[in-house]
C-alpha cells in the first residue's frame, strides 16, 4: 500500500477514534478519506486486517472498557445508548466475546487501578488479588527510585509523523520518520528526540492492533508530503515523569504513572499519553533509553 493511502486511511482512523459516538456508516466514513464504498472496504481491511464495522465495534468495546475502570459513575446502560447499542443485553453479549465476562464483572474485578489485568481474547488475565497488592506497590516503589513525578503544563508541540500498527515493523516506522528530519535538516546523527503518541491503550487493546502516531517535533508547520503528515498537540496540564530505562522497562513506567495518578485524584484528558525519547538507545552503554512521558489529565 503507498504512502498516499496511508495518509488517507490515518485520516480515517482518526475520525473514528474521535467519533466512536457517532453514526459511523460506510458511506460517511469512505467520504473522510475520499473513497468510494466499494475501494474503501478493500484498502481499509488491507491495512488493519479487520472489517471496518469489526475495528468500530472492537474500539467501542475498548472504549466502554477503560470508561468502566476510570469513570464509576457511569451505568452500563449509559455505555450502552452512548455507544450506539441497542441495548444492556446487546453490548453485554459483543463485551463478552472480548473480554469473556459482563461490563458489571469487568468493573468490579478491575478494581479502582487503572493497571488491572484482565483476562479476554487478548491475553491478558486476571491475577490474584494479593499477587495484585503486591504488584502495585512494587510498582509504586519502582517509580519512586525511578523518577519524580510532577504536574505541569505543556505548550503546543507542532510535530511531522507516520503512524502504524502495532509492534511488527516499529523499527521501520522510527527508521522512517529519523530519515526524513534528517533529509530536511531537522537534526543531524547527534540529534535525536523522537515523539510516540499511543492512541490505544495495550493493556486493553491486544499489541498487534494497538495504533501509534511516531514523529519529531518541528519548529513551524510545513507543506503536506506524501509520507508524512502533520499535527499540533496541544497537552495542557500533564503528568510527567523523565526515566533511562531498558526497552523492557516502557510497560512498568507507564503502569507505575498511571497508578500514580489513579491514587493522585487526577482524571485522563482527552488528549491521548504521549512519550519523547531522547537518545538513540543503541549508542547508550547500557542500551537505555533517556525518555519522557507525558499522561494528559483534568
Amino acid at each position: 500500500m503507498n504512502d498516499f493511502h496511508l495518509n488517507q486511511l490515518n485520516k480515517v482512523l482518526n475520525y473514528i477514534d474521535d467519533n466512536l459516538e457517532g453514526n459511523l456508516t460506510l458511506g460517511k466514513i469512505a467520504k473522510i478519506g475520499n473513497y468510494s464504498s466499494f475501494h474503501f472496504h478493500r484498502l481499509f481491511r488491507a491495512y488493519t486486517t479487520e472489517t471496518l464495522n469489526d475495528y468500530i465495534s472492537r474500539k467501542r468495546i475498548e472504549k466502554i472498557a477503560s470508561l468502566l475502570i476510570r469513570n464509576k459513575t457511569l451505568t452500563v446502560a449509559e455505555l450502552a445508548y452512548t455507544y450506539g447499542f441497542s441495548s444492556n443485553a446487546a453490548l453485554t453479549k459483543t463485551f463478552k466475546k472480548t473480554f469473556e465476562i459482563s461490563p458489571s464483572r469487568f468493573r468490579q474485578l478491575s478494581s479502582s487501578q487503572y493497571d488491572k489485568v484482565i483476562k479476554s481474547k487478548n491475553g491478558q488475565k486476571f491475577e490474584k488479588f494479593e499477587e495484585y497488592i503486591c504488584h502495585i506497590n512494587n510498582l509504586k516503589n519502582w517509580l519512586y527510585m525511578n523518577t519524580n513525578v510532577i504536574v505541569k503544563d505543556i505548550k503546543p508541540i507542532k510535530m511531522a509523523y507516520v503512524s502504524h500498527i502495532g509492534m511488527q515493523g516499529l523499527d521501520q516506522s522510527f527508521y522512517k520518520i529519523i530519515n526524513w528530519a534528517t533529509r530536511n535538516k531537522l537534526k543531524n546523527e547527534k540529534e535525536f528526540e523522537i515523539i510516540r503518541i499511543y492512541n490505544d491503550s495495550f493493556k486493553i487493546t491486544s499489541a498487534d492492533k494497538v495504533r501509534m502516531e511516531i514523529g519529531v517535533p518541528i519548529d513551524e508547520a510545513r507543506n503536506p508530503e506524501l509520507d508524512i503528515q502533520y499535527k499540533q498537540i496541544e497537552p495542557k496540564r500533564c503528568i510527567t515523569g523523565s526515566f533511562e530505562i531498558n526497552l523492557f522497562e516502557f510497560e512498568k513506567a507507564w503502569s507505575s504513572m498511571f497508578i500514580w495518578m489513579n491514587e493522585n485524584g487526577y482524571k485522563p484528558g482527552a488528549l491521548k499519553p504521549f512519550e519523547i525519547i531522547k537518545n538513540n538507545y543503541n549508542d547508550h552503554p547500557q542500551n537505555k533509553c533517556i525518555v519522557d512521558l507525558y499522561i494528559p489529565v483534568i
